[in-house]
């Protein structure tokens, strides 16, 4: 909305807020010129979704990915029959309720799944229908990260990892290639963010509200500048309040980190995102609700967390056997409670001085100090996750040859990770891997 200019009282006024009125009148005409843009965009995709023709490269590409589909599917059947055939031939014994064997079938529906959409997903290539392929694609990674998870708890951190990662990377640089439309809508709505974002800031710092949600249906813009300075306070402090917590009950200090470098426990950053989006529209509710529903949302996280990695690394790093309404030994009604009251004291007291706080940044380096900060998070948990599969090995007798194994047992040896990772313990018999 256009500001109302004050009418000048002399010429020297008028000078002055000539070129004002000037630059504010091309600033809306050019918004307005946008808006225009965009409706038109719009319009012309819902007329025609099959107007441009997609490069040859990825209608070839589309081919192979369909008849991929295709033949994967019966073959999967294939195996799947065979495989019960020898079960009921007595040629093969298995045990039904063995960690194994129902991550493998959960492997199996996954893998069905994949297929049939990647057949379809060919399909929408091959007759260059970009936004329904690309709608395709975003379906897809779901499936292709559940693959990789899958994956990586039956045959540890290895090249078997290498196809979804693959998969997923052509799947992210097509969703946003794909339809011309929607890449002409991203550019023409960052345009018109840049141009509205100065004056919005402004806005935002005079009312305290930057980062906020501006939609109001929630507290924070749930952008990734915000959630990832969430996951790395989430994990700096959930790891300070864990070790002063460990050290008043037991008088005893115990390193609680849980990555490879630096003071961070992922858990809790991952569960201070996982409350924040949650619980983002619950801010304004009554108290019992947010406690409620942190509760829940924590305990089943915590559940998640131990499982996966007892199943993927045959790792214990906590077990609450005993406890008041333990869970498996995951969870208990005691930890429940405790993450009832940080989702509460996160979302009604904490939350709002963070967003404060993590705001300071500098608004000219903010996104490329988070960039180089996030590449930097992420070489870590992926050197930590190669390290915890080497440990992993090397406590099940499997030997040490490759290279790479090489360097972590030189490296990071079963002193270095016991030492480091003081709570959790190794029984390769407890996971769920294959091999």
């Amino acid at each position: 909305m256009a500001q109302t200019t004050p009418i000048p009282q002399s010429q020297d006024d008028a000078d002055i807020v000539a070129p004002i009125v000037a630059e504010q009148t091309a600033d809306d005409a050019t918004r307005a010129a946008i808006v225009e843009q965009l409706a038109e965009t719009e319009s012309a995709d819902k007329d025609d979704n099959t107007r441009q023709v997609l490069p040859f490269i990825t209608r070839l590409y589309g081919g192979l990915v369909m008849l991929l589909g295709v033949c994967t599917i019966p073959l999967i059947i294939y195996e799947l029959a065979y495989g019960i055939r020898q079960v009921l031939d007595g040629n093969v014994t298995i045990d039904a309720l063995a960690l194994p064997f129902i991550l493998s079938c959960v492997e199996v529906v996954v893998l069905i799944a994949n297929a049939a959409c990647m057949a379809v997903f060919g399909v929408q290539l091959l007759r260059s229908h970009r936004r329904h392929a690309a709608r395709w694609a975003y379906a897809l990674m779901p499936l292709t990260l559940a693959h990789g998870m899958l994956s990586l708890a039956l045959e540890g951190f290895g090249q078997n990892l290498l196809g979804p990662f693959v998969q997923m990377a052509i799947l992210v640089a097509l969703s946003v290639t794909l339809d011309p439309a929607l890449l002409q809508e991203r550019q023409l709505q960052w345009h018109l963010k840049r141009m509205d974002e100065h004056d919005a800031y402004n806005r935002a710092v005079q009312a305290d509200m930057l980062g906020r949600d501006q939609s109001g249906k929630g507290y924070i813009s749930l952008d990734f500048f915000n959630i990832f300075w969430l996951f790395v306070v989430g994990c700096v402090v959930g790891l300070a309040i864990e070790t002063v917590y460990h050290f008043v009950l037991v008088h005893e200090y115990q390193d609680r980190a849980g990555l490879l470098w630096g003071p961070f426990s992922p858990i809790y950053g991952c569960g201070a995102v996982i409350l924040t989006v949650c619980l983002n529209r619950l801010w304004r509710k009554n108290p019992v609700v947010i406690f409620l529903a942190s509760a829940v949302i924590g305990g089943a996280f915590e559940f998640f967390v131990s499982w996966f990695m007892e199943a993927a690394f045959g790792i214990t790093a906590w077990d609450y056997t005993g406890q008041w309404l333990s869970i498996g030994g995951r969870t208990s009604g005691k930890y429940m409670v405790f993450w009832g009251l940080l989702g509460l004291a996160w979302i009604k007291f904490v939350l709002p001085y963070l967003l404060r706080l993590i705001n300071r940044i500098p608004w000219q380096v903010r996104y490329s100090l988070t960039a180089v900060c996030a590449a930097l998070m992420l070489v870590d948990i992926v050197m930590t996750l190669m390290a915890l599969d080497c440990w992993y090995s090397r406590v099940s007798g499997v030997p040490q040859s490759a290279p790479i194994s090489q360097f972590f047992a030189e490296h990071f040896d079963d002193a270095y990770m016991q030492h480091r990772f003081q709570t959790m313990t190794i029984d390769p018999s407890k996971s769920g891997r294959i091999a």
